[in-house]
């Protein structure tokens, strides 16, 4: 049991080191020699000591905390994101705060007003409102470093890492021109974010870049990024002219516009292929697993890890942007057209 008034001093004298080292230990810095690491961590052990981290706060002003904002985390991709961001930055001593903004402009501003109250060290932030002022203004105010994660926003001082939707979108849609598909569908929701901005892009490119004129009546988008795109697919699918292809996005737009494929009586690959954006439960349960669009999570982890702390380090006056590619895996539910 933790004796009363346990500090670094006496974590110091049981190790045998100074308390400077011990304070390496502790504060998780590197150069300290392995001998001495083991030392101090076993008399931590020993005394159960606890370090008092607001204290730490208030000497180093580092919280050890990054704000974390995203439109929805029940949405398996986010949640995949999140939890290799939280496992990477764990490693460097840093604990995630994370908040759902739900495509709420009012409550993303709010988020981030906290995050700045809070003395974050850093934000990664992909708020649903890219265009509304307020939030635009509320990530301006922000003092720390800020990754935006796929969003393309006014903000001059904050590093983005962008997912390149429209050249992922193409390698697929080549793909289904290979095979013979000319008609190819692309459901979506809609909205105003540069994912499906980049993503439609990248659609109407390949067709260009196929020698055909992008097709004005094979985009569909649901109102929400929760709502069915059913009874649109479902109109397609009943047409003589149907299409051959289908790209969605994932989880419940992929959801719905499988029971519509399902309830047409069409078999996948045989009668249509499907082609998915981002590896959720529904496209890998499916029969055949349904082929996919996808950002590696780690990688994207990777890479936001080091634009912070090249930001906190630096503080090079000037946003970065990188860019993470979509890779296609055809796992079985891509085949030529039928007949």
């Amino acid at each position: 049991m933790k004796k009363k008034g346990v500090d670094i001093r006496d974590v110091a004298a049981l190790a045998g080191v100074s308390v400077g080292s011990a304070s390496r230990v502790i504060n998780g810095v590197e150069n300290v020699s392995p001998a001495t690491r083991e030392k101090v961590e076993r008399a931590i052990a020993v005394l159960d000591y606890r370090p008092n981290h607001a204290a730490q706060s208030l000497r180093s002003r580092s919280s050890k905390t990054i704000g974390c904002l995203f439109t929805d985390v029940t949405n398996p991709l986010y949640a995949r994101l999140f939890r290799a961001l939280e496992e990477r930055l764990r490693v460097e001593g840093y604990m995630l705060l994370l908040a759902n903004g739900l495509n709420d402009p009012q409550r993303e501003v709010e988020t981030l007003a906290m995050f700045g109250r809070r003395g974050m060290d850093g934000v990664i932030a992909a708020p649903g409102n890219e265009r509304d002022e307020q939030v635009l203004a509320a990530l301006n105010a922000l003092t720390m470093p800020v990754v935006l994660l796929d969003r393309d926003m006014a903000a001059p001082h904050c590093d983005a890492l962008l997912f390149d939707h429209a050249a992922g979108i193409k390698v697929a849609m080549a793909h289904l021109f290979s095979l013979g598909h000319r008609r190819i569908a692309l459901a979506l929701w809609r909205a105003s974010s540069r994912p499906v901005r980049r993503r439609i892009e990248g659609y109407r490119a390949a067709y260009r870049a196929a020698g055909l004129a992008p097709p004005t009546d094979l985009l569909v988008q649901a109102a929400s990024a929760t709502s069915s795109v059913y009874a649109d697919v479902d109109a397609l699918l009943r047409r003589p002219d149907r299409p051959t292809a289908i790209v969605a996005q994932g989880t419940y737009t992929l959801g719905s516009t499988l029971r519509a494929i399902a309830d047409n009586g069409l078999r996948i690959p045989h009668d249509i292929s499907v082609v998915t954006i981002g590896d959720t439960d529904v496209a890998r349960d499916h029969r055949p697993p349904i082929s996919l669009l996808n950002v590696d999570s780690k990688q994207v982890a990777e890479l936001v890890a080091g634009l912070l702390r090249s930001r906190m380090a630096e503080a090079p006056a000037a946003g970065r942007a990188e860019k993470v590619p979509l890779v296609f895996t055809d796992r079985g539910s891509v085949g030529p057209p039928a007949g």
